[in-house]
């Protein structure tokens, strides 16, 4: 466990969590003869212990670095709140025992973290701490009494990044050609990106031009950035000339080699035109770090809904476009611009007709 600099917080390693394993498997049977024994303490208004849970590693991550940045700003200042940052790294076997060990501590109110894959995770070790409390982003799961998730209206995203793609590969900048194909680079496959990133992006950009095609392509993980570079290779030289990923630090394989061959990114999530100027030309944000902020203003006043799953997007101003970074504004002629400017109005203000798929 190291202190971080900011406030009451800490981030906590696996080596670090040996220690709690230990105690939880020691403990572990009293618990079972005594169910008061372990106890997992209640969020409530005086104060707040969050274990800020990370299923994978925060560099490379923008959604985990705003998850860690907005819990720490929370607590920057407040006596009564400390947060613990574990980045649990990249092997999803060892996550669950992982989770278990320290939430066996009884240290922490509120475990949170931002996964579509945590919310069944976090039922198998509630089972274990039935007073344990869970609250992630990124994820939807209703009807538990300790969990509350929130989902970023991904498909919205997807839908305005991918029309202004298709606006990108019809037109005459320099990198575009006439193929009207577009590409997607993804970490690993998993509902959400199955049934609405992937489809939501080219339903956008059909928008643009129904006759756009989308050469998909899966990494296998979330942090080789060699393989995303050798996908991306192949698909430009199969005509794509706009890429987008949701593939974490293994993205930086993608826009390195779109730098090189010639090539547009836009980028889901953050604001990354300064990482390839000319090459980004467009940036999604979800707003991790405000939503963070005001979950957990809840939690410490008992206001948390649990067992609710909300939905939040481009209307609740959770999720929106970058426009007014240079990336944009001195690389995109005028003529796409005010086209996407004007979608994007239109989506403010619920004019654009789309249908989000069931997840």
């Amino acid at each position: 466990m190291k202190k971080n600099g900011k406030g009451n917080c800490f981030t906590l390693t696996p080596s670090a969590a040996c220690a709690a394993l230990a105690a939880f498997l020691f403990l572990l049977p009293l618990a079972s003869a005594y169910p008061g024994a372990s106890r997992e303490k209640q969020a409530g208004p005086d104060s707040l212990s969050v274990l800020v849970y990370i299923t994978g590693m925060i560099a490379g991550s923008p959604t985990y670095e705003l998850l860690a940045e907005g819990a720490e700003n929370f607590a920057a200042g407040r006596g009564n709140v400390t947060v613990k940052v574990y980045e649990a790294g990249f092997n999803q076997a060892e996550w669950e025992e992982q989770l278990t060990s320290l939430v066996a501590s009884g240290e922490y109110d509120l475990v949170l973290g931002s996964n579509p894959s945590l919310p069944e995770i976090c039922v198998n070790v509630g089972k274990k701490f039935p007073n344990q409390k869970f609250i992630i982003t990124d994820a939807e799961h209703g009807g538990s009494s300790q969990i509350s998730t929130y989902l970023y209206n991904q498909y919205e995203q997807s839908l305005f990044l991918g029309y202004l793609a298709g606006l990108v590969t019809t037109s005459a900048m320099p990198h575009a050609n006439a193929a009207k194909k577009l590409g997607f680079i993804a970490a690993q496959e998993y509902p959400l990106l199955n049934k609405h990133i992937v489809p939501a992006f080219l339903a956008g950009a059909r928008m643009a031009d129904p006759a756009i095609e989308l050469d998909f392509r899966v990494i296998g993980n979330w942090f080789d950035a060699n393989k995303a570079a050798d996908l991306a290779r192949s698909m430009i030289e199969g005509g794509v000339d706009v890429f987008a990923s949701i593939a974490g630090g293994a993205a930086q394989g993608m826009i390195r080699t779109a730098e090189e061959r010639g090539a547009y990114v836009v980028f889901h999530n953050t604001n990354e035109y300064k990482t390839a100027p000319g090459v980004i030309v467009g940036c999604g944000v979800v707003e991790q770090k405000k939503l963070v902020e005001e979950i957990l203003a809840d939690a410490l006043e008992g206001k948390t809904v649990w067992g609710a799953a909300k939905t939040v997007g481009v209307r609740d101003g959770y999720i929106n476009f970058v426009s007014g970074d240079p990336g944009y504004t001195a690389y995109l002629p005028r003529e796409i611009r005010d086209k996407f400017d004007a979608f994007m109005a239109d989506m403010k203000a619920g004019k654009v007709a789309y249908t989000v798929p069931p997840l």
